[in-house]
């Protein structure tokens, strides 16, 4: 199984043409515009809302404080698994 974006080149000619040759590859295409259906989506929510009146000193420091505070969220797993649990999507495969 495969889900797609609407990227043109996900969309092409020889993309479908690709696809069609492989019977058994199931492709699902995502809407044009689906931040609901992305976890990275409420990452960056989350993640925006301590940023708002982040006051800094230079160029290197916005990026160090991302990069911290992403760090957070990897030890905080309950946090990744509501951003998957937001989506509505099932994590495990559907049995035939």
């Amino acid at each position: 199984m495969l889900c797609w974006d609407n990227l043109n080149t996900h969309i092409s000619a020889a993309m479908r043409a690709l696809i069609a040759s492989r019977p058994w590859l199931h492709v699902i295409r995502l809407p044009a515009y689906a931040p609901d259906l992305n976890p990275v989506e409420r990452v960056w929510s989350h993640h925006k809302h301590s940023l708002g009146n982040l006051a800094v000193q230079g160029i290197d420091d916005p990026a160090a404080i991302v990069k911290t505070r992403l760090k957070r969220i990897q030890y905080h797993p309950e946090l990744t698994d509501a951003f998957l649990a937001q989506t509505g999507l099932a994590l495990d495969p559907v049995s035939p």
